[in-house]
């Protein structure tokens, strides 16, 4: 599992990293077709109340998977990001159940 994170107007925190690595292991044990992952956090200066966004894109077999949620905090929008990535890989498992 390689995951590369990327913090763009945000100091990089050691703990939100371990946070999302432990998050995205639970994706990458349950699809083993999933090759890396590409985090991206950011900051929306003009966006007060939320503001904290998360880039996740997954490399696997086909088309990349992307999802991206803009939450109050970076815990929370990995959580919601994550939930949209597994929706999606959900779908993309049924694809190859068929072939």
């Amino acid at each position: 599992m390689t995951v590369n994170f990327q913090y763009v107007g945000v100091d990089v925190s050691e703990t939100l990293s371990q946070f999302t690595k432990e998050k995205l292991e639970k994706i990458f044990n349950r699809y083993e077709f999933l090759i890396s992952a590409e985090v991206h956090f950011k900051q929306d200066e003009k966006d007060h109340d939320l503001g904290k966004i998360c880039n996740i894109e997954l490399s696997l077999p086909g088309p990349r998977i992307f999802a991206t949620s803009n939450e109050r905090n970076f815990e929370v929008s990995v959580r919601e990001t994550i939930s949209d990535l597994e929706r999606q890989l959900k779908k993309r498992k049924e694809i190859y159940k068929t072939h």
